[in-house]
């Protein structure tokens, strides 16, 4: 199989991004999804709790409470830089109700689940710039038009009018 090469060459900066943001949007997708944050935060054996999203949203790939200076570096745009401002903010309320500073008290947060709906609009926007940012990469020539996957799955409605019919 031979490897398709990018129709454009991918920029430092853009590698810098993605470095990021690997990080980053698991992260986010996690905050949107309260049945992962049961299972595998309230796990004391697991690695992954709410230390590793304040650490990666705050200090280490983002800072949720001045995303603009991220803007280029883990955000593409500006809606995703609102978005994480809103997200910082509802994560720092649920923080502030949990006087023991433990995940399963900022789960049971008053605030949590504005947290999981910031989240989850950061993440379907994250997802998103992702997916388009691919396809430029791709240069659209991998990346069918929706309107034509979906010609493939579904029949016109002429040729099933044609179709021989089968007794029930």
């Amino acid at each position: 199989m031979r490897r398709r090469r990018c129709a454009r060459p991918v920029s430092d900066d853009a590698r810098l991004m993605a470095k990021h943001r690997v990080h980053l949007v698991p992260v986010v997708l996690a905050l949107a999804n309260p049945p992962w944050q049961r299972d595998v935060w309230l796990d004391p054996s697991a690695f992954e709790g709410l230390d590793h999203v304040f650490h990666t949203l705050f200090d280490d790939f983002c800072d949720a409470d001045e995303p603009e200076r991220y803007f280029g570096v883990s955000l593409r745009t500006d809606e995703e830089v609102v978005l994480m401002r809103q997200l910082g903010a509802a994560l720092n309320a649920a923080a502030a109700e949990a006087p023991g500073d433990t995940d399963a008290e900022c789960l049971q947060a008053s605030a949590w689940p504005e947290v999981v709906a910031m989240a989850g609009r950061l993440a379907q926007v994250m997802v998103a710039n992702d997916l388009r940012e691919l396809a430029a990469l791709l240069d659209d020539a991998a990346v069918p038009d929706p309107f034509q996957i979906r010609s493939r799955l579904v029949p016109d409605r002429r040729d099933l009018l044609n179709a021989p019919s089968f007794p029930i």
